[in-house]
């Protein structure tokens, strides 16, 4: 069974591409889910309405499609875990990173189901979004080892460089979860008109406002950060092929700037939130290509042992004395 399931670098190496871009339709779909008013189409979990099967309602079949679709996506993954130990040569760094996925999958899935039990509380709905951009961490972790041999890629000695690519996860991370905020204020609740919905009130009415502009301020403090670290990149010598990903990451940045101040001035339209939703998504992928392209770091230079003291004239006396 081993030798059968045997593949190649290359042909695991589409796999995993293949499963991170199953992992980020079903975050797309789920967004599409909630803003469709279809998040209480199936009250229940696993079941809907208590039956294996969806009723004919437009809201049942959209989040019991998105459940089946979980499924398939949960089988890939599995598959990506399974021919990891079966791909010659064997990496352990792989095996690890591809049995994460269907892990994820499966809190993803516990999570979803008590996020329906809590009729889409505002912060079971962030904590999902949340898990799905950490799945999405190994996934692109798994692809972009899964492209290149141990060695084949030489490390960094730019330091300042590598760290400024990294240091832009933890501020992508914060206007994301801004992000998650806001839609929690907002008026798409994820139910259908008649069901109740909890929202983030913890300012009254002012919430959504409030959230909207913290979520904007912090957003462009994120834009002018990816700026500066692509001037301080090309201005240290970095190549094409290095600046690239930082490129495409401003420019979406930039479009997701113009999207989310259109949508804001329309009150919110569903489409331009889904597409919203779907630019924070590949920013998020844009900036993990950009710290993984950015490179390792060269180790630091052990320190040089401590030379020993010279000898003192008496202790070369011999040990009878002179004579």
């Amino acid at each position: 069974m081993r030798a059968r399931l045997a593949v190649t670098p290359a042909q695991y190496r589409r796999v995993a591409y293949l499963t991170l871009a199953a992992l980020t339709l079903i975050v797309l779909t789920g967004a599409a889910v909630r803003l469709t008013g279809s998040g209480l189409g199936c009250p229940d979990w696993p079941k809907c309405y208590g039956h294996a099967l969806p009723p004919l309602s437009t809201h049942a079949l959209i989040e019991f499609g998105n459940r089946a679709l979980s499924g398939l996506v949960g089988v890939t993954t599995v598959l990506a875990a399974v021919l990891a130990f079966t791909r010659r040569p064997y990496r352990r760094e792989l095996a690890v990173l591809a049995t994460t996925l269907p892990l994820g999958v499966l809190a993803q899935a516990i999570l979803g189901g008590f996020t329906v039990r809590e009729h889409l509380a505002p912060g079971f709905v962030m904590a999902h979004f949340a898990l799905s951009m950490i799945v999405l961490v190994a996934a692109v972790a798994l692809a972009w080892r899964a492209a290149y041999e141990p060695g084949s890629r030489p490390r960094s000695d730019d330091r300042l460089s590598v760290w400024s690519v990294r240091a832009l996860t933890p501020l992508a991370a914060l206007t994301i979860f801004a992000g998650t905020a806001a839609t929690a204020a907002g008026p798409h609740a994820g139910g259908s008109p008649g069901q109740r919905i909890h929202r983030l009130h913890f300012k009254g009415n002012d919430t959504l406002t409030w959230v909207v502009h913290r979520h904007a301020t912090i957003a462009a403090v994120f834009g002018v950060a990816v700026i500066a670290v692509w001037l301080l990149r090309r201005r240290r010598g970095a190549t094409q092929d290095a600046l690239e990903p930082l490129t495409v990451l401003g420019v979406l940045v930039a479009a997701q700037g113009l999207v989310g101040s259109v949508q804001y001035e329309l009150a919110l339209p569903t489409d331009m939130v889904w597409v919203h939703v779907t630019l924070a998504t590949l920013t998020w992928l844009s900036v993990l290509w950009a710290v993984a392209a950015a490179g390792r770091l060269v180790p630091r230079a052990a320190p040089l042992p401590a030379a020993e003291p010279r000898p003192r004239a008496r202790d070369l006396e011999p040990v009878g004395g002179a004579g």
